[in-house]
């Protein structure tokens, strides 16, 4: 799956269409929020980000996405009218994989896109998770334990997904909030100890690996992805 954010809707519907024909699922988004929104559901292959949108500019987004231990490892190339070396350099600094200035020729795009492609896939981590009896897909958002589906909600699921992104690493309460809520609230600590406690309680007996760390925050005990 490759997400394009891209306002222009001639751009975008040009380049979702080509993408398609390479055989390349993919969806559009013009608007950040519901760019977001989509992230939250599903884990794409490949993000093809416009820097100059409505609501936040792609640098911002990109940042973010860099920042965030969920997505950080996600392929990103710039799309944007914009040429200068310092919006380059600015953009690869950020993290992206590749840019691509407007005006562009749509194969050289499709190009580029399978030359990162290749270029991320060994290097890609799996975005599954196997610790003991505890299983967790990010992109299908699926928990299961002993072979047996485990819902959670959003909150939870991204908690956990962060548990298991570094395993014996404690996060604290402040590192919780700041990754999950993106950002802080009155009571943040009671929050993400409630939120703690649901999780281990729906985790059943798999709620034992999540550590506390007293006095500091939360961790998970060391995994072992599939590659």
């Amino acid at each position: 799956m490759i997400y394009i954010l891209e306002d222009d809707a001639g751009i975008q519907k040009l380049i979702m269409y080509t993408l398609a024909k390479e055989g390349m699922e993919n969806r559009g988004f013009d608007k950040p929020s519901d760019f977001y929104d989509a992230l939250d559901k599903t884990i794409p292959n490949l993000i093809l980000l416009d820097i100059m949108l409505p609501q936040e500019d792609g640098l911002s987004i990109l940042k973010k996405l860099k920042n965030d231990v969920r997505y950080k490892d996600i392929p990103v190339i710039m799309i944007t009218a914009k040429s200068s070396e310092y919006d380059k350099v600015l953009g690869l600094d950020e993290g992206a994989d590749d840019y691509v200035a407007k005006p562009f020729g749509i194969m050289e795009l499709v190009a580029r896109v399978n030359a990162v492609l290749r270029r991320t896939k060994n290097n890609r981590k799996s975005d599954d998770f196997h610790y003991r009896d505890l299983y967790v897909s990010q992109s299908q958002r699926v928990v299961k334990v002993k072979g047996e589906n485990i819902n959670l909600t959003k909150k939870e699921f991204d908690i956990l997904v962060l548990l298991l992104s570094r395993p014996g690493i404690c996060f604290t309460r402040d590192e919780i909030i700041n990754q999950v809520w993106g950002y802080e609230f009155e009571d943040s600590s009671r929050t993400v100890d409630v939120h703690i406690r649901t999780l281990r309680f729906k985790l059943k007996d798999a709620g034992e690996y999540i550590e506390t760390v007293r006095g500091v925050g939360y961790k998970m005990g060391e995994i072992k992805n599939d590659k």
